[in-house]
């Protein structure tokens, strides 16, 4: 394998500094090197950038377990597992399309929690404003507020497509930091526009709560239906509207994730998931987010793996869409 290395013109490892392009892949041993995610190139230079990924291991915001600031580090480790070539079953490499960057992590006073929400605006803003998409890796589901502020003041108001077990628009009176609640602003704000938005996967529910005009495909209905019809449901609904993906990682059945603050058995599968996923190429997404991956309840890390998998399709798809095509393998 050494000798078959070198052929190919570069000394292997550290690609999360040692690169110097953007886009494509090279082989790096899983095990070893530094941990961007998918082996990008850590760095604040956005020139050029398609899609920056950045971490916000914000956990304060919890109702039931902790753990999920160590998300955007378990994330990272995990997508070394496959940070190595063409991804099945797109069969084809996103990173030969897309030019992508890890930016770090958002940085904040963990002491000073009410001064979270305006920081992680301000972080998303300063990525966003300068061209790239933005993908994050969380955190509890709260830090998709402040980042739909951000996107919101870009893009106006967002069809949201929001695969959870919860809804996460319990009522309160405002200005609290709760990842249960956060939605029900959001709507309230004009961040998004629950007419064209989409919950999948929900299989909780609260007292006082309405549908604000949002389409809920329950856990039994994603069951009952096959994932080409749960994206034309997605589709339909979210029309030519910018759209914003949001993936609390509990919408997966917690034997397939059981790496979560809040698990509720009778979700979906990751086939299912990535399945829908793969199948909304017509939707028009300007960002993206993954959340509430709680590694001290993970085993074997397939949360994180599971996590990490899902910001590929989703590379994949933004990739496709730019024009990306699989090859057919030859006989």
């Amino acid at each position: 394998m050494a000798l078959e290395i070198d052929k190919l013109g570069y000394t292997p490892g550290d690609e999360a500094f040692r690169r110097e392009s953007l886009k494509g892949t090279r082989f790096e041993a899983t095990y070893a090197g530094a941990l961007s995610f998918m082996r990008r190139k850590y760095t604040r230079d956005l020139t050029g950038v398609d899609i920056a990924i950045t971490g916000v291991p914000f956990d304060q915001a919890v109702s039931h377990r902790s753990g999920t600031r160590m998300g955007p580090e378990a994330i990272r480790r995990a997508s070394a597992e496959n940070a190595w070539g063409p991804v099945w079953p797109w069969n084809f490499d996103p990173f030969d399309t897309l030019a992508v960057a890890d930016y770090g992590d958002c940085f904040f006073d963990w002491g000073r929690k009410d001064d979270f929400p305006a920081a992680l605006e301000k972080h998303a803003t300063a990525i966003i404003s300068q061209g790239p998409e933005m993908i994050s890796l969380g955190g509890d589901h709260y830090i998709s507020y402040p980042l739909l502020k951000a996107h919101a003041k870009k893009h106006g108001p967002l069809a949201l497509v929001h695969f959870d077990a919860h809804r996460d628009v319990e009522i309160d009176s405002g200005g609290r930091i709760d990842h249960g609640t956060m939605f029900g602003h959001a709507v309230k704000e004009g961040l998004i526009d629950p007419h064209h938005s989409v919950q999948i996967g929900i299989r909780t529910t609260f007292v006082g709560e309405t549908t604000m005009g949002f389409r809920i495909i329950y856990a039994d209905e994603c069951h009952d239906k096959s994932p080409k019809e749960l994206a034309k449901i997605i589709i339909d609904k979210v029309g030519k509207r910018k759209a914003y993906l949001t993936f609390d990682i509990d919408c997966l059945d917690p034997s397939v994730a059981p790496g979560t603050g809040t698990p509720i058995p009778g979700g979906l599968s990751y086939h299912q998931a990535a399945s829908v996923i793969r199948a909304l190429t017509p939707v028009n997404f300007v960002g993206m987010d993954v959340v509430e991956v709680s590694p001290p309840y993970d085993h074997a890390e397939i949360t994180s793996l599971a996590a990490s998998a899902l910001v590929v399709e989703y590379l994949c798809l933004r990739a496709w869409q730019k024009g990306a095509r699989g090859t057919v393998m030859p006989e």
